[in-house]
């Protein structure tokens, strides 16, 4: 019985494929996840605040508010101790708005360059509006800054990231590895612990 209910949809407020297919792997069977485009919505949410939480909360909110359907959006940042936590909020677009994901690793390699304090962290923090009230969640993993890209996995500036307890970056690991440890495959955890408790 419980299997039956649990297979139920649920939105996550994005159109990037890359989080739709982590999701989807940690999720597993669990939920059916759909995506921003699977209900026709393609215009750019604002992400205005100055924390994570802020902007996935404002993420959520954006599509609760119009459609009225539980949702769970999320919001991911890089914050390197030597950077003053820099480029956290602003981590998809440090290079800029049109910026990619190389030019964001390069920028950061660049001021991290002449740095001997390479230690940073990934966080992500997930809202989630299940039955008209917001739940937060985090997950944060522990690493470091390497000096050249290194592996072809992976999205973002995974192949600059080596976590903590491991020799080689998210970019090297296969998909199942990196998300049994990674800062959003955490996250996830608590949210699908939460589901499974309280989804009706």
């Amino acid at each position: 019985m419980f299997t039956i209910l649990f297979m139920k949809k649920i939105l996550f407020v994005t159109n990037n494929q890359h989080k739709l297919s982590e999701i989807s792997a940690i999720l597993g069977d669990k939920m059916k996840v759909l995506k921003l485009s699977d209900i026709d919505f393609y215009e750019d949410i604002p992400e205005t605040g100055f924390t994570l939480e802020e902007n996935a909360s404002q993420k959520s909110h954006a599509i609760f508010d119009r459609y009225h359907i539980d949702c769970f959006s999320d919001d991911t940042g890089l914050e390197i101790d030597a950077l003053h936590g820099r480029p956290g909020v602003f981590s998809a677009r440090y290079a800029g708005e049109s910026c990619s994901f190389h030019d964001n690793v390069v920028k950061v390699l660049g001021e991290m360059e002449h740095e001997e304090n390479r230690k940073a962290r990934f966080r992500t923090v997930i809202s989630l509006i299940l039955n008209e009230k917001e739940y937060l969640f985090d997950g944060v993993v522990e690493g470091e800054i390497i000096h050249h890209e290194t592996g072809l996995g992976g999205f973002g500036y995974d192949p600059i990231f080596k976590p903590l307890g491991y020799d080689k970056t998210f970019a090297e690991m296969e998909d199942g590895e990196k998300n049994a440890i990674s800062h959003r495959g955490k996250a996830v955890a608590k949210l699908v612990d939460f589901l499974s408790q309280n989804i009706v």
